[in-house]
């Protein structure tokens, strides 16, 4: 299983509502899922929730460029002056989730090997994108340390799989969050992988029904603080560390849902 050291699990477990009791993570589940519903309550959305949607996809790929260490601002972004290859990159990718969407519980194989292209194009050699990496050599962007070598990274990403095949009953946030930790600390492609991953975490929350109209700005979230921290301590593999990790998400949940509190403010004010 993806987390081997939080508990000894076998196939007709559900280790996600495992991680879903954690001490901690209840309390911050429930906020976060209270946060959205406020701001799908929001009367800006009667009608103007693709253009919420939209703008809260650019913020959300501005910030994952950011995790990456790539600064840019949002009117660059709007006048589309940026041509740095992990800036497109994050831009292609949050566009790619909108076209993916159901096919992520189908097949989350093709949707993260598509995600991978559009994020790696530029950055990767053309025959590695969408590819699983063969060799060790991985980018660490956040300082997490070395990753998993190739052959055991692929035999995680197949567990992944197996989990989100087997569907569970823990809420849409705990999913997205062991979905995203894995892609982050497997780093199965070599390149790319957080944008992977940080895409990956906001589709599994749109498909699985927290954000079905994909509004909350989760990666602004992310980058308000502790993300590369709360990543080390789920790969600490302790019930404590995964714990952190859940909560820092369902954390990310309600900034993100502030952040496009405040779209929806603005296109109100006119």
């Amino acid at each position: 299983m993806p987390y081997p050291r939080v508990r000894s699990v076998s196939v007709s477990d559900d280790p996600l509502s495992v991680i879903a009791e954690f001490p901690g993570v209840p309390e911050a589940v429930d906020s976060a899922r209270q946060a959205v519903d406020r701001l799908y309550r929001h009367r800006v959305l009667r009608r103007a929730s693709p253009a919420v949607s939209a703008e809260s996809s650019l913020r959300g790929a501005r910030a994952s460029a950011c995790l990456e260490g790539v600064e840019v601002s949002l009117d660059a972004l709007r006048r589309d002056e940026i041509g740095d290859p992990l800036v497109q990159g994050a831009l292609r990718a949050s566009a790619e989730m909108g076209r993916m969407g159901a096919t992520w519980r189908t097949a989350p194989r093709q949707v993260l090997a598509r995600l991978h292209a559009v994020a790696a194009a530029g950055l990767a050699p053309q025959p590695s994108l969408g590819r699983p990496r063969s060799s060790d050599e991985t980018t660490d962007p956040l300082g997490l340390g070395p990753a998993p070598r190739a052959a055991e990274a692929a035999a995680r990403l197949e567990a992944l799989f197996g989990l989100l095949e087997l569907g569970t009953k823990a809420p849409a946030i705990v999913l997205a969050a062991v979905v995203h930790a894995e892609l982050a600390v497997l780093r199965p492609f070599g390149t790319a992988d957080g944008l992977v991953a940080r895409s990956a975490g906001r589709l599994t929350l749109v498909e699985y029904g927290l954000d079905p109209k994909s509004l909350v700005a989760v990666e602004v979230g992310h980058l308000e603080g502790g993300y590369a921290d709360g990543l080390r301590a789920y790969l600490s593999g302790t019930p404590e560390g995964v714990a952190r990790w859940v909560q820092h998400c369902a954390s990310a949940v309600t900034l993100g849902a502030r952040e496009t509190t405040a779209i929806c403010e603005a296109l109100q004010r006119g």
